[in-house]
């Protein structure tokens, strides 16, 4: 029994305004207040599971009816939830305040404690990441955490896909950055990550950029993203690349970038090209920009060239 695409990280839950008129920093401002289920990781396995890959989902939640209605909802959607496990303080929170644009322009999250999924990995890890087609991690988590995943995906050969949402936390784990299968990030993160300012590049200068730093910091792959610019690729051992984005009407650009991973992720573990999962991503990343939800609405694997029997 295959546990799909294992997703290792925290749960959250999204409280998100958005003004009626024209947003005034220092004023009050009438509007709507709606709460979702969120977190990269959470919003990661949905977005895998929303294409009818049954993912495996490896968090914490609190034993709040909050977290008993996230489970609940991963569990409609055909998500793995067994290693799920509830402790206080498990379940985070995000705030955040939306322009007229559909932009995050003010933003204030509580993290939880991620501990307990270090004991969920030495209990039943090897049952875990044995039976897994792939690993998807935050990078930025707890690094005793992350050694316990990468250690168990080197014994069982899996490949492990690293999300950042933290390149602040993520630029002290490159040696961990080297031994994943890819590494997703937008132009301002990447710029971090080198030491540079990349973000009035063109895609075409950024392509040649990239290829050159991958290529001399060891990274296997990497993926860019620029915004309505699209991505840009590069590997250690292919051509680097670019892919277009795909112009639609933007009403709330969270999860955009957690599903563009999720595309990404999807197409490198069942056997796409680079350039073919990051096309993969625009239209997963593009279905969310399109709502107010974060994640992307139902699609069939077939629809991305894709066969996997479940």
């Amino acid at each position: 029994m295959t546990n799909g695409i294992v997703v290792i990280g925290a749960t959250f839950v999204d409280i998100k305004g958005y003004p009626l008129e024209v947003y005034v920093p220092n004023g009050r401002n009438a509007g709507t207040v709606v709460e979702v289920h969120g977190g990269v990781c959470r919003n990661v396995a949905e977005d895998i599971a929303n294409v009818e890959l049954k993912p495996t989902f490896v968090s914490i939640v609190d034993n709040s009816g909050t977290s008993t209605d996230v489970i609940n909802k991963l569990n409609r959607h055909k998500i793995n939830t067994q290693y799920i496990r509830r402790v206080d303080g498990g379940l985070g929170t995000w705030l955040a305040v939306f322009s007229n644009e559909g932009d995050v322009i003010a933003s204030i999250s509580r993290r939880p404690d991620l501990t307990e999924v270090s004991t969920i990995l030495r209990e039943q890890g090897d049952e875990i990441i044995s039976n897994a087609d792939s690993v998807v991690v935050e990078i930025d988590m707890d690094s005793a955490i992350l050694k316990q995943i990468f250690e168990l995906a080197d014994k069982y050969k899996k490949q492990v896909f690293a999300v950042v949402s933290n390149m602040s936390i993520a630029m002290q784990r490159r040696d961990l950055l080297k031994r994943t299968g890819v590494i997703v990030c937008n132009d301002q993160e990447a710029g971090m990550l080198f030491s540079d300012d990349y973000c009035d590049k063109t895609p075409e200068e950024l392509v040649t950029i990239l290829d050159r730093q991958v290529k001399s910091a060891q990274y296997p792959r990497m993926v860019v993203t620029m915004g309505s610019k699209g991505a840009v690729y590069a590997s250690m051992d292919g051509e680097p690349g670019f892919c277009p984005s795909i112009p639609v009407g933007v009403i709330d650009t969270t999860g955009a970038g957690d599903a563009f991973f999720s595309g990404v992720a999807i197409g490198l573990t069942y056997g796409k090209s680079l350039g073919e999962a990051c096309m993969i991503g625009t239209r997963l990343a593009n279905s969310v920009i399109s709502t107010t939800d974060n994640v992307c609405p139902r699609f069939m694997p077939k629809e991305f060239g894709i066969d996997v029997q479940r």
